[in-house]
């Protein structure tokens, strides 16, 4: 006769739920959790301040400010505050059936650093959504939450299977932010702390293309989009996305589309 399986037990039906639970810490140095068996949840971390401490088959890791942790089902473990310091956190336990997490590799626990200021700002506020459904409890509230969880996890998912210089990373979040602005190289190379000159190499190795491409085809995107689902004319949507020169437009989107925006309009896109 086989012997039965034991399955790790689950912080969240200990907890009364079904789906997520989740809380923001702030503790010293006496905090500890320990849980020789594992459990039968994910458990995801982002640290705000100070430093955790968690240790699986006898390895220490710690994370610090900026860090995203993800760690598996039925792993034993024990994590808590760093020792001599503090640890400021936002966590959330999951159940196994947010199935983005087979987009990950198969660590027991990953630590990553979100390393530029874009991605710790997406990050905590995908945390803030959780907490605040999570204690809000409105209709959904656990869908809602789950949904944020996975922008999590893709994001973690897209940095991991092609990790870029944090430096580039950010440049691009400022070209969509500042898309529809006179961008210059040199401002968004003070930004991110390199020369003009490095900033340009640097983009261009990690992308396979110029920041000046890259900002020209967010802006001929969107100006596609707009052509579509709006009664504007071209040169309405060309200022509106950020072209100062009518014809730069024309030429980048016949380049890109192979029809000038006239002709682009008329067709069918669904």
């Amino acid at each position: 006769m086989s012997a039965k399986r034991i399955h790790p037990p689950s912080v969240i039906k200990e907890q009364g739920e079904y789906a997520v639970i989740a809380g923001h810490f702030n503790h010293p140095d006496s905090y500890a959790i320990r849980r020789p068996e594992g459990m039968g949840d994910w458990l995801m971390t982002y640290t705000i301040d100070g430093s955790g401490c968690f240790e699986i088959d006898g390895i220490e890791r710690f994370c610090q400010a900026g860090d995203v942790t993800l760690m598996q089902p039925g792993v034993p473990h024990q994590y808590g505050t760093r020792k001599g310091g503090r640890w400021h956190f936002m966590w959330a336990h999951f159940t196994p059936r947010i199935t983005e997490t087979s987009l990950l590799p198969g660590d027991k626990l990953i630590v990553h650093a979100m390393d530029n200021e874009s991605a710790r700002r997406r990050v905590r506020s995908a945390f803030d959504r959780i907490l605040a459904d999570a204690i809000e409890r409105g209709a959904y509230w656990g869908e809602l939450s789950e949904n944020a969880i996975r922008e999590v996890i893709l994001l973690l998912a897209r940095r991991l299977s092609k990790p870029f210089d944090p430096r580039i990373e950010e440049v691009q979040h400022l070209l969509v932010a500042r898309m529809r602005e006179a961008v210059r190289i040199e401002d968004l190379a003070r930004e991110v702390g390199l020369s003009a000159s490095r900033l340009a190499h640097l983009y261009k190795a990690s992308t396979g293309s110029s920041i000046i491409d890259s900002l020209n085809g967010m802006r001929i995107r969107q100006a596609a989009v707009l052509l579509e689902h709006s009664g504007r004319q071209a040169a309405e949507v060309a200022a509106e996305v950020g072209f100062q020169n009518y014809n730069h437009f024309l030429s980048q989107f016949r380049k890109r589309f192979g029809v000038n925006p006239r002709t682009y309009k008329q067709q069918d896109h669904t």
